[in-house]
Protein backbone atom coordinates (compact mmCIF):
# COMPACT_ATOMS: atom_id res chain seq x y z
CA UNK A 1 0.00 0.00 0.00
CA UNK A 2 3.00 2.17 0.77
CA UNK A 3 4.47 1.95 -2.81
CA UNK A 4 1.27 2.60 -4.42
CA UNK A 5 0.78 6.07 -2.17
CA UNK A 6 4.80 6.68 -3.24
CA UNK A 7 3.90 6.02 -7.03
CA UNK A 8 0.68 8.35 -6.87
CA UNK A 9 2.57 11.35 -5.00
CA UNK A 10 5.33 11.36 -7.49
CA UNK A 11 2.76 11.22 -10.76
CA UNK A 12 1.08 13.84 -8.67
CA UNK A 13 4.25 15.94 -8.88
CA UNK A 14 5.05 15.31 -11.97
CA UNK A 15 1.32 16.37 -13.21
CA UNK A 16 1.87 19.56 -11.05
CA UNK A 17 5.07 20.31 -12.97
CA UNK A 18 3.38 19.53 -16.61
CA UNK A 19 0.54 22.38 -15.50
CA UNK A 20 3.22 25.01 -14.74
CA UNK A 21 6.30 24.72 -16.68
CA UNK A 22 5.15 22.62 -19.51
CA UNK A 23 6.33 19.13 -19.95
CA UNK A 24 4.70 17.61 -22.35
CA UNK A 25 4.08 20.23 -24.92
CA UNK A 26 7.65 19.62 -26.02
CA UNK A 27 6.88 16.15 -27.30
CA UNK A 28 5.64 15.97 -30.47
CA UNK A 29 4.91 12.75 -32.86
CA UNK A 30 7.62 12.32 -35.60
CA UNK A 31 4.16 11.54 -37.76
CA UNK A 32 2.77 14.52 -39.97
CA UNK A 33 -0.83 13.60 -38.23
CA UNK A 34 -1.60 12.88 -34.48
CA UNK A 35 -5.16 11.20 -34.08
CA UNK A 36 -5.22 10.97 -30.43
CA UNK A 37 -6.65 13.86 -27.84
CA UNK A 38 -3.96 15.97 -26.10
CA UNK A 39 -5.63 14.79 -23.31
CA UNK A 40 -5.02 11.64 -23.22
CA UNK A 41 -1.53 12.14 -24.70
CA UNK A 42 -0.38 13.67 -22.18
CA UNK A 43 -1.78 11.46 -19.60
CA UNK A 44 0.41 8.35 -20.95
CA UNK A 45 3.50 10.58 -22.02
CA UNK A 46 3.32 11.54 -18.34
CA UNK A 47 3.12 7.68 -17.16
CA UNK A 48 5.84 6.79 -19.56
CA UNK A 49 7.91 9.24 -18.03
CA UNK A 50 7.31 8.11 -14.65
CA UNK A 51 8.07 4.73 -15.86
CA UNK A 52 11.44 5.24 -17.56
CA UNK A 53 12.54 7.76 -14.84
CA UNK A 54 11.73 5.48 -12.10
CA UNK A 55 13.36 2.36 -14.10
CA UNK A 56 10.09 0.62 -13.20
CA UNK A 57 9.05 -0.25 -16.79
CA UNK A 58 6.20 0.37 -18.80
CA UNK A 59 4.36 -2.43 -18.53
CA UNK A 60 4.68 -2.25 -14.14
CA UNK A 61 3.16 0.88 -14.58
CA UNK A 62 0.53 -0.18 -17.13
CA UNK A 63 -0.22 -2.57 -14.87
CA UNK A 64 -1.55 -0.17 -12.25
CA UNK A 65 -3.81 2.00 -14.32
CA UNK A 66 -7.15 1.43 -15.90
CA UNK A 67 -7.99 1.97 -19.46
CA UNK A 68 -4.58 2.31 -20.40
CA UNK A 69 -2.40 -0.57 -21.63
CA UNK A 70 1.15 -1.70 -22.13
CA UNK A 71 0.58 -1.52 -25.65
CA UNK A 72 -0.94 2.12 -25.99
CA UNK A 73 2.60 3.63 -23.51
CA UNK A 74 4.80 1.46 -25.61
CA UNK A 75 3.35 3.47 -28.73
CA UNK A 76 3.74 6.42 -27.03
CA UNK A 77 6.86 5.77 -26.19
CA UNK A 78 8.51 5.03 -30.08
CA UNK A 79 6.56 7.59 -31.42
CA UNK A 80 7.00 10.57 -28.71
CA UNK A 81 9.52 10.22 -26.35
CA UNK A 82 13.15 11.31 -27.70
CA UNK A 83 16.27 12.52 -26.68
CA UNK A 84 15.90 16.66 -27.78
CA UNK A 85 12.48 16.57 -26.65
CA UNK A 86 13.74 14.84 -22.95
CA UNK A 87 16.20 17.64 -23.06
CA UNK A 88 13.74 20.80 -24.15
CA UNK A 89 11.36 19.66 -21.32
CA UNK A 90 14.73 19.28 -18.70
CA UNK A 91 15.67 22.88 -19.88
CA UNK A 92 12.07 24.08 -19.10
CA UNK A 93 11.83 22.41 -15.74
CA UNK A 94 15.18 24.61 -14.66
CA UNK A 95 14.42 27.74 -16.35
CA UNK A 96 11.04 27.76 -14.62
CA UNK A 97 12.74 26.65 -11.07
CA UNK A 98 15.14 29.79 -11.74
CA UNK A 99 12.15 32.26 -12.39
CA UNK A 100 10.02 31.10 -9.32
CA UNK A 101 13.05 31.63 -6.72
CA UNK A 102 12.92 34.04 -4.11
CA UNK A 103 16.29 35.92 -3.69
CA UNK A 104 15.04 36.65 0.00
CA UNK A 105 15.28 33.12 0.65
CA UNK A 106 17.52 31.52 -1.92
CA UNK A 107 19.50 34.23 -2.55
CA UNK A 108 20.78 36.01 -5.49
CA UNK A 109 21.00 34.53 -8.78
CA UNK A 110 23.48 31.72 -9.23
CA UNK A 111 26.54 31.64 -12.03
CA UNK A 112 28.47 28.31 -10.96
CA UNK A 113 27.50 24.68 -10.65
CA UNK A 114 28.98 21.43 -10.14
CA UNK A 115 29.57 18.56 -11.92
CA UNK A 116 30.68 15.10 -10.93
CA UNK A 117 30.39 11.40 -12.47
CA UNK A 118 28.18 8.18 -10.92
CA UNK A 119 28.16 4.32 -12.12
CA UNK A 120 25.14 3.18 -12.87
CA UNK A 121 24.79 -1.17 -13.60
CA UNK A 122 24.34 -1.54 -17.08
CA UNK A 123 23.82 -4.51 -19.26
CA UNK A 124 27.28 -5.53 -21.09
CA UNK A 125 26.47 -6.28 -24.65
CA UNK A 126 26.84 -3.08 -25.88
CA UNK A 127 29.94 -0.89 -26.73
CA UNK A 128 29.61 1.48 -24.15
CA UNK A 129 29.59 -0.37 -20.74
CA UNK A 130 32.61 -0.71 -19.15
CA UNK A 131 34.22 -2.25 -16.15
CA UNK A 132 34.85 0.24 -13.84
CA UNK A 133 38.22 0.46 -11.98
CA UNK A 134 37.52 3.62 -9.36
CA UNK A 135 34.09 1.79 -7.87
CA UNK A 136 34.43 -1.65 -9.35
CA UNK A 137 31.36 -3.72 -11.91
CA UNK A 138 30.42 -3.50 -14.77
CA UNK A 139 28.70 -0.24 -15.67
CA UNK A 140 27.80 3.33 -17.54
CA UNK A 141 29.08 6.66 -16.08
CA UNK A 142 26.56 9.44 -15.85
CA UNK A 143 27.90 13.36 -15.57
CA UNK A 144 25.60 15.62 -13.86
CA UNK A 145 26.01 19.24 -13.95
CA UNK A 146 23.66 20.93 -10.89
CA UNK A 147 23.88 24.23 -10.01
CA UNK A 148 24.08 26.09 -6.42
CA UNK A 149 20.11 25.00 -5.57
CA UNK A 150 20.13 21.64 -6.59
CA UNK A 151 18.58 22.01 -10.45
CA UNK A 152 20.66 19.63 -12.70
CA UNK A 153 21.41 21.96 -15.93
CA UNK A 154 22.77 18.84 -18.05
CA UNK A 155 23.43 15.27 -18.00
CA UNK A 156 25.77 12.75 -20.45
CA UNK A 157 26.46 9.37 -20.26
CA UNK A 158 29.56 8.02 -21.04
CA UNK A 159 31.70 4.84 -20.64
CA UNK A 160 34.12 4.51 -17.62
CA UNK A 161 37.18 5.42 -18.70
CA UNK A 162 35.93 8.84 -20.77
CA UNK A 163 37.31 11.91 -19.84
CA UNK A 164 35.46 13.45 -17.13
CA UNK A 165 37.30 16.97 -18.03
CA UNK A 166 35.22 16.36 -21.39
CA UNK A 167 32.14 15.58 -19.68
CA UNK A 168 32.66 18.83 -17.64
CA UNK A 169 33.24 21.11 -20.60
CA UNK A 170 30.50 19.85 -22.46
CA UNK A 171 28.01 20.01 -20.06
CA UNK A 172 28.90 23.48 -19.35
CA UNK A 173 28.82 24.14 -22.84
CA UNK A 174 25.77 22.72 -24.28
CA UNK A 175 23.51 22.94 -21.31
CA UNK A 176 20.72 25.08 -23.24
CA UNK A 177 18.90 26.48 -19.78
CA UNK A 178 18.93 30.05 -18.59
CA UNK A 179 21.98 29.94 -16.31
CA UNK A 180 25.19 31.59 -17.15
CA UNK A 181 27.38 29.36 -15.65
CA UNK A 182 31.18 31.27 -14.86
CA UNK A 183 32.11 29.02 -11.90
CA UNK A 184 32.47 24.88 -12.19
CA UNK A 185 33.22 22.87 -9.10
CA UNK A 186 35.07 19.62 -9.81
CA UNK A 187 36.77 17.06 -7.84
CA UNK A 188 40.17 16.11 -8.18
CA UNK A 189 39.60 13.65 -11.25
CA UNK A 190 37.98 16.04 -12.59
CA UNK A 191 40.54 18.94 -13.24
CA UNK A 192 44.32 18.86 -15.45
CA UNK A 193 46.08 21.23 -17.06
CA UNK A 194 44.79 21.08 -20.55
CA UNK A 195 41.46 21.50 -18.64
CA UNK A 196 42.54 24.29 -16.43
CA UNK A 197 43.46 26.52 -20.69
CA UNK A 198 40.18 24.79 -22.35
CA UNK A 199 37.74 26.34 -19.37
CA UNK A 200 39.76 29.65 -19.41
CA UNK A 201 40.01 30.53 -23.43
CA UNK A 202 36.01 29.36 -22.79
CA UNK A 203 35.14 32.38 -20.14
CA UNK A 204 34.46 30.24 -17.19
CA UNK A 205 36.21 29.69 -14.00
CA UNK A 206 37.36 25.62 -13.12
CA UNK A 207 37.32 25.19 -9.38
CA UNK A 208 38.27 21.75 -8.16
CA UNK A 209 38.58 20.44 -4.83
CA UNK A 210 42.13 19.52 -4.56
CA UNK A 211 42.63 16.34 -2.30
CA UNK A 212 46.25 16.30 -3.44
CA UNK A 213 47.14 19.68 -2.33
CA UNK A 214 50.32 18.93 -1.04
CA UNK A 215 51.85 17.36 -4.45
CA UNK A 216 50.90 20.67 -6.23
CA UNK A 217 53.88 22.55 -7.49
CA UNK A 218 53.67 26.30 -7.85
CA UNK A 219 55.45 27.42 -11.46
CA UNK A 220 56.99 31.24 -11.08
CA UNK A 221 56.85 33.36 -14.01
CA UNK A 222 60.74 33.32 -14.29
CA UNK A 223 63.28 32.13 -12.24
CA UNK A 224 64.42 35.62 -10.72
CA UNK A 225 61.10 35.75 -9.13
CA UNK A 226 62.28 32.94 -6.72
CA UNK A 227 64.92 35.17 -4.67
CA UNK A 228 61.72 37.40 -3.68
CA UNK A 229 59.68 33.93 -2.34
CA UNK A 230 62.42 32.33 -0.49
CA UNK A 231 59.58 30.59 1.74
CA UNK A 232 58.22 28.76 -1.55
CA UNK A 233 61.44 26.75 -2.01
CA UNK A 234 59.87 23.59 -1.09
CA UNK A 235 56.92 23.91 -3.49
CA UNK A 236 58.57 25.57 -6.09
CA UNK A 237 59.37 23.74 -9.56
CA UNK A 238 62.26 23.41 -10.83
CA UNK A 239 61.74 25.55 -14.21
CA UNK A 240 59.76 28.52 -14.58
CA UNK A 241 56.54 29.14 -17.19
CA UNK A 242 57.74 28.75 -20.66
CA UNK A 243 55.42 32.16 -22.16
CA UNK A 244 57.44 32.18 -25.54
CA UNK A 245 55.65 28.60 -26.17
CA UNK A 246 52.34 30.39 -25.17
CA UNK A 247 52.74 33.40 -27.41
CA UNK A 248 53.57 31.23 -30.47
CA UNK A 249 50.58 28.54 -29.89
CA UNK A 250 48.05 31.25 -28.85
CA UNK A 251 45.98 30.97 -32.47
CA UNK A 252 45.99 27.21 -32.51
CA UNK A 253 44.55 27.27 -28.91
CA UNK A 254 41.86 30.07 -29.50
CA UNK A 255 40.65 28.11 -32.71
CA UNK A 256 40.23 24.56 -31.06
CA UNK A 257 38.62 26.40 -28.07
CA UNK A 258 36.09 28.52 -31.01
CA UNK A 259 35.54 24.86 -32.53
CA UNK A 260 34.23 23.88 -29.15
CA UNK A 261 32.19 26.11 -28.20
CA UNK A 262 30.42 26.30 -31.67
CA UNK A 263 29.77 22.61 -31.22
CA UNK A 264 31.89 21.82 -34.44
CA UNK A 265 34.15 19.49 -32.44
CA UNK A 266 33.86 17.01 -29.53
CA UNK A 267 35.24 17.39 -26.26
CA UNK A 268 36.18 14.20 -25.73
CA UNK A 269 37.81 13.84 -29.36
CA UNK A 270 39.78 17.20 -28.89
CA UNK A 271 40.79 15.74 -25.16
CA UNK A 272 42.01 12.58 -26.52
CA UNK A 273 44.46 14.43 -28.89
CA UNK A 274 45.81 16.36 -26.00
CA UNK A 275 47.28 13.61 -23.45
CA UNK A 276 50.78 12.20 -22.72
CA UNK A 277 50.54 10.55 -25.20
CA UNK A 278 51.62 12.65 -27.71
CA UNK A 279 53.35 14.87 -25.63
CA UNK A 280 55.31 16.43 -27.96
CA UNK A 281 52.54 18.10 -30.28
CA UNK A 282 53.28 21.61 -29.45
CA UNK A 283 49.82 23.45 -29.41
CA UNK A 284 49.20 20.05 -26.09
CA UNK A 285 52.28 21.78 -24.40
CA UNK A 286 51.34 25.18 -24.69
CA UNK A 287 47.70 24.27 -23.32
CA UNK A 288 49.67 22.43 -20.60
CA UNK A 289 51.79 25.82 -20.00
CA UNK A 290 49.14 27.90 -19.82
CA UNK A 291 46.91 25.37 -17.53
CA UNK A 292 50.26 25.43 -15.28
CA UNK A 293 50.05 29.56 -14.75
CA UNK A 294 45.98 29.47 -14.01
CA UNK A 295 46.84 26.27 -11.50
CA UNK A 296 49.02 27.92 -9.77
CA UNK A 297 47.04 31.24 -9.56
CA UNK A 298 44.00 28.66 -8.39
CA UNK A 299 46.09 27.16 -5.67
CA UNK A 300 47.65 30.32 -4.46
CA UNK A 301 43.98 31.46 -3.82
CA UNK A 302 42.87 28.00 -2.66
CA UNK A 303 45.34 27.99 0.52
CA UNK A 304 45.15 31.57 0.97
CA UNK A 305 41.26 32.09 1.19
CA UNK A 306 39.11 29.64 3.47
CA UNK A 307 36.05 30.84 1.63
CA UNK A 308 37.56 29.55 -1.73
CA UNK A 309 37.30 25.66 -0.04
CA UNK A 310 33.71 26.74 1.57
CA UNK A 311 32.65 27.56 -1.90
CA UNK A 312 33.95 24.81 -3.59
CA UNK A 313 32.93 21.97 -1.01
CA UNK A 314 29.47 23.11 -0.39
CA UNK A 315 28.97 23.03 -4.14
CA UNK A 316 30.36 19.35 -4.03
CA UNK A 317 28.14 18.79 -1.50
CA UNK A 318 24.86 19.73 -3.47
CA UNK A 319 25.74 17.02 -5.79
CA UNK A 320 26.92 14.49 -3.98
CA UNK A 321 23.20 15.00 -2.38
CA UNK A 322 21.76 14.84 -6.09
CA UNK A 323 23.61 11.59 -6.80
CA UNK A 324 21.81 10.50 -3.29
CA UNK A 325 18.47 11.33 -4.50
CA UNK A 326 18.55 9.25 -7.91
CA UNK A 327 19.15 5.92 -5.70
CA UNK A 328 16.04 6.96 -4.74
CA UNK A 329 13.89 7.93 -7.61
CA UNK A 330 15.79 5.18 -9.89
CA UNK A 331 14.79 2.60 -8.00
CA UNK A 332 13.26 -0.11 -10.32
CA UNK A 333 15.35 -3.49 -11.73
CA UNK A 334 18.03 -2.96 -8.21
CA UNK A 335 18.72 0.35 -10.49
CA UNK A 336 20.69 -1.22 -13.36
CA UNK A 337 20.22 0.18 -16.77
CA UNK A 338 18.48 -2.52 -17.87
CA UNK A 339 18.58 -2.38 -22.10
CA UNK A 340 21.56 -2.33 -24.51
CA UNK A 341 20.18 0.17 -26.72
CA UNK A 342 22.30 3.36 -26.48
CA UNK A 343 19.44 5.84 -27.12
CA UNK A 344 17.19 4.14 -24.82
CA UNK A 345 20.10 4.41 -22.05
CA UNK A 346 20.23 8.07 -22.71
CA UNK A 347 16.20 7.74 -22.48
CA UNK A 348 16.33 6.59 -19.18
CA UNK A 349 18.98 8.92 -18.11
CA UNK A 350 16.98 11.97 -19.14
CA UNK A 351 13.94 10.51 -17.73
CA UNK A 352 15.60 10.47 -14.35
CA UNK A 353 17.03 13.80 -15.02
CA UNK A 354 13.23 14.85 -15.20
CA UNK A 355 12.04 13.45 -12.15
CA UNK A 356 14.09 14.69 -10.17
CA UNK A 357 14.24 18.24 -11.71
CA UNK A 358 10.19 18.31 -10.99
CA UNK A 359 10.73 17.18 -7.36
CA UNK A 360 13.47 19.88 -6.98
CA UNK A 361 10.84 22.55 -8.65
CA UNK A 362 7.52 21.64 -7.04
CA UNK A 363 10.17 21.60 -3.78
CA UNK A 364 11.31 25.01 -4.42
CA UNK A 365 7.62 26.14 -4.39
CA UNK A 366 6.57 24.50 -1.17
CA UNK A 367 9.63 25.86 0.60
CA UNK A 368 8.95 29.54 -0.28
CA UNK A 369 5.03 29.03 0.20
CA UNK A 370 5.99 27.72 4.24
CA UNK A 371 8.55 30.49 4.78
CA UNK A 372 6.34 33.13 3.06
CA UNK A 373 5.02 33.09 6.77
CA UNK A 374 6.93 35.04 8.89
CA UNK A 375 6.33 32.60 11.70
CA UNK A 376 8.21 30.50 10.08
CA UNK A 377 11.08 32.60 8.65
CA UNK A 378 11.17 33.64 12.79
CA UNK A 379 12.13 29.94 13.51
CA UNK A 380 14.67 29.55 11.33
CA UNK A 381 18.23 29.64 12.12
CA UNK A 382 21.25 30.47 10.61
CA UNK A 383 22.06 26.27 10.41
CA UNK A 384 18.69 26.06 8.89
CA UNK A 385 19.06 28.54 6.01
CA UNK A 386 22.48 27.19 5.14
CA UNK A 387 21.02 23.61 5.25
CA UNK A 388 17.83 24.46 3.40
CA UNK A 389 17.49 22.54 0.19
CA UNK A 390 14.95 21.56 -2.42
CA UNK A 391 16.42 18.16 -2.48
CA UNK A 392 14.68 16.48 -0.14
CA UNK A 393 12.32 13.39 -0.40
CA UNK A 394 10.99 12.52 2.92
CA UNK A 395 7.72 13.98 2.41
CA UNK A 396 7.10 11.62 -0.67
CA UNK A 397 6.41 7.99 0.76
CA UNK A 398 9.25 5.05 1.25
CA UNK A 399 8.13 2.85 -1.49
Amino acid sequence: MGRQFWNTQLLDVLVEVDRRAGITPHFKSFMTRENMPRDQLQQRLLLCLYGLGTNTGLKRVAAGQDGVGYSDLKYVRRHYIHRDALRAANAAVVNATLAARRPDIWGEGTTSCASDAKKYAAWDGNLRTQRSIRYGGDGVMIYWHVERRASCIYSSMKSCSSSEVAAMIEGVLRHCTSLSVEKNYVDTHGQSEPGFAFTHLLGFKLMPRLADIAHQRLYLPNMAFAAQVPNLAAVQAQRSIRWDLIRQQYEPMVKYATALRLGLADPEAILQRFTRANAQHPTYAALCELGKVLRTIFVCEYLHREEVRREIHEGLNVIETWNGTTNFIFFGKGGEISTNNLEAQEISMLALQLLQNSLVYVNTLMIQRVLGSETWRQRMTAEDWRALSPLMHHHILSR
